[in-house]
């Protein structure tokens, strides 16, 4: 080896090189390990991998899917032009958009006051509604603001979002895989010994969830019944994170579309709303929060809270999106959304008839898009999904993806075309596929 100094050269032979090593920290960056606990991947996605697995081993087999609550019909053409015309305005100096206002433009807000509030008799006003990009979103969002430690209350069976975001955020516990429950989650088991409708906590939570008409049961409560609830978190002090994404599958007399229909629940309830399922924006995504001013947690108001969070993390539905949402609510919107939702609750009679007449035990189906049944035989929920897939190709939702209480049990939707859902049932009733 030799080495150059400056105005010295000398050449050294080296017949041995000693390595010193040294302790060497290493500095590493941490991660949410929530997540880790989490069992398995998001219900959906599982069954989305079973079919994709099954289609491409068997890509000659027409699938039937039943399973994911998705709209098939086209959106309605109020909305359609709607849209069209939000789009041409986006192509004019004059009339273009940027950002959103942060809560909604006030034409959407205005609008969803008139008809879905005010109309029933709720004061609920402009300022206390927070458009966003969906339910599910909002849904896995609204914890954000809510402490640590906070107990939460659930449906057993309840749509997976409300649990796994809490798992999220740590709020759960410990997960335990032999009875599929988290140990600092109230359950509310809803069964068939009490209609698939919760009965009130014996532990006090601080957050109490409910989904009516509810997802997957089909179920809802009537009026009376929902003020109990109402009343319990009054009392209690706990704050209703009330989902009512299929309100307008409500066709029963006194079931309420909206919680604020129940005295005092401006003073202790969330409600999140889509259009997804009453517009089939599904693809194109819009929703709703109302977080009334009256909601306190001692002097602090939770609407301020809200709106610090959207404001930070959410920079509005887009203007066209909005635009298309308003056009649900003119007259003939409303009159186009109505039809596409008679056509899919008449798929849910066909489902309900169908199963009923080859002899399964069905639920739900009346107020809402979804179909409850018993599986067969005692069978395992999961046996009947891979059993309903590989021998008759229809795609459902096992009962126990959504909570322990749901095994032995199957959800079906009615969102599919009616052409399938009369397939569907000639395939249940014949017991094959073709």
């Amino acid at each position: 080896m030799r080495l150059h100094c400056q105005g010295l050269s000398c050449k050294i032979n080296v017949y041995k090189i000693v390595v010193l090593k040294r302790k060497v920290e290493y500095r590493m960056f941490k991660i949410n390990e929530n997540y880790l606990k989490l069992p398995g991947s998001y219900l959906f996605s599982d069954i989305g991998k079973k079919v994709a697995a099954y289609t491409e081993a068997h890509p000659e087999k027409e699938i039937i899917r039943l399973g994911i609550g998705d709209v098939t019909l086209p959106l309605a053409p109020a909305v359609i032009d709607r849209l069209h015309s939000a789009v041409d305005e986006m192509a004019k100096a004059e009339t273009f958009k940027g950002y959103a206002p942060d809560l909604g433009y006030d034409f959407l807000r205005n609008a969803i006051v008139e008809h879905d509030y005010k109309a029933r008799g709720c004061a609920i006003s402009a300022d206390e509604i927070f458009v966003s990009d969906g339910a599910k979103s909002d849904s896995g969002n609204i914890v954000d603001i809510f402490a640590d430690d906070t107990r939460i209350a659930v449906c057993d069976p309840v749509y997976p979002v409300y649990v796994d975001s809490n798992a999220m955020s740590g709020r759960t516990g410990t997960y335990h895989p032999e009875e599929e429950k988290w140990d600092r989650v109230i359950y509310m088991p809803c069964t068939k010994e009490n209609n698939f409708c919760p009965e009130l906590p014996k532990e006090a939570p601080d957050m109490i969830y409910l989904c009516l008409p509810n997802n997957p049961t089909g179920t809802t409560l009537t009026k009376d019944k929902l003020q109990v609830w109402v009343d319990y978190a009054l009392k209690n002090g706990a704050v209703i994170i009330y989902d009512a994404a299929y309100e307008a599958y409500i066709s029963s007399e006194n079931v309420p579309h909206t919680i604020y229909e129940c005295e005092g629940a401006a003073a202790c309830a969330i409600e999140i709303r889509s259009f997804s399922k009453n517009a089939g924006f599904t693809g194109t995504r819009l929703g709703f929060t109302v977080i009334p001013k009256e909601l306190k947690c001692g002097d602090v108001s939770l609407h301020s809270l809200w709106a610090r969070r959207h404001g930070t993390k959410f920079n509005g539905a887009p203007y066209i999106i909005q635009a298309a949402g308003a056009a649900v609510y003119t007259e003939e919107g409303q009159k186009q959304t109505k039809e596409q939702i008679a056509y899919y609750m008449n798929n849910a009679r066909v489902i309900r008839e169908g199963l009923t007449n080859a002899g399964y035990e069905v639920f739900g189906g009346v107020d809402a898009p979804y179909i409850w049944l018993k599986t067969p035989e005692n069978m395992k929920s999961w046996d009947f999904f891979d059993y309903l897939l590989t021998e008759l190709n229809i795609v459902g939702t096992p009962g126990s993806g959504f909570g322990p209480s749901g095994e032995g049990y199957f959800r079906l939707t009615a969102f599919g075309s009616a052409e399938n859902t009369i397939k569907a049932m000639e395939r249940i009733k014949n017991g094959k596929a073709e």
